[in-house]
């Protein structure tokens, strides 16, 4: 039996902290007790806040913490064309739509619509019509070079998959474990891709995996509900699921989850204070 691959994801859209600390040890400890593979992957979609600093302020970070990791390392940057791919087989399925509002004009709806339902993260569902826009009026539009997004529509996805779940061997917020029922349907349909990004971080977490043979996702607690999402994309394109174990998270003094801004929580901050990889484990409660 091959062995179990697990992968720590980090954005370069800023300096890391201690709760990545937190996750990156617990991907590297789980896969030494299982004798599995670690991977990197740089999720480096955001080209406006990802800089070349940050990715090496990361390699650095984890290297100090005692972590390694195969190579080659997985940049999102570099595959976009991983992305384009299934998002064609997604409009092949017929379950792609383009959609013209801008946020302003979302939010205008929604306000207009008050009280309207929010997807896990507060997010209000998508409100507009377009999925009924005639399919000339759609190309009309995107040949004349209006902004779009690309979203799921998630009735006919649903209606294909049926019902789904995952294994979650950690805890979702209310503690949820063991076997989880997916809610795709609670994030309305999503956003796969923009006019200028072709990706979203649902398609390309989910391409990603796939790619990577990921068997293993251990990630922060505020992801428990994204899981959803892409559990209903693996089951749209036939990919075996991984098991999740979405650890808790470390908060700071007012309950909030931290920051790449909080610098007194920072890597490089404490390390700068005279913190040894042993004492990070301690703060990150991992004694």
């Amino acid at each position: 039996m091959p062995p179990p691959v697990f992968r720590f994801a980090p954005s370069p859209n800023g300096y890391l902290h201690l709760g990545h600390a937190l996750s990156a040890l617990l991907n590297a400890d789980r896969a030494k007790a299982a004798r599995g593979r670690l991977l990197l992957r740089i999720e480096d979609i955001d080209a406006a806040r990802c800089r070349p600093e940050y990715e090496a302020a990361i390699y650095e970070g984890l290297a100090w913490l005692g972590i390694a990791w195969e190579q080659p390392v997985r940049r999102q940057s570099e595959h976009y064309g991983d992305y384009r791919t299934a998002l064609a087989k997604f409009d092949a399925m017929g379950l792609v739509y383009p959609s013209f509002e801008s946020r302003a004009e979302i939010a205008a709806l929604v306000a207009a619509r008050e009280p309207w339902p929010r997807d896990p993260d507060g997010a209000p569902l998508y409100p507009g019509n377009a999925k009924t826009m005639a399919a000339a009026e759609c190309a009309r539009r995107m040949a004349a070079g209006a902004p779009y997004a690309l979203r799921l529509d998630m009735a006919a996805a649903l209606a294909r998959t049926g019902a789904l779940t995952w294994e979650e061997t950690g805890a979702g917020p209310a503690g949820e474990t063991g076997t989880i029922v997916a809610d795709p349907a609670a994030w309305g349909d999503v956003i796969l891709a923009r006019k200028e990004t072709p990706t979203s971080y649902h398609l390309a977490v989910a391409v990603d995996d796939a790619a990577q043979g990921v068997t293993e996702v251990v990630r922060g607690r505020d992801l428990f509900h994204s899981t959803s999402v892409h559990r209903l994309l693996q089951a749209l394109l036939g990919w075996l699921a991984p098991r999740y174990h979405h650890h808790r998270l470390i908060l700071d003094t007012d309950g909030n989850k931290l920051s790449k801004s909080t610098l007194a929580t920072g890597l490089r901050e404490l390390r700068a204070r005279g913190a040894s990889a042993a004492d990070l484990r301690k703060l990150a409660g991992l004694d």
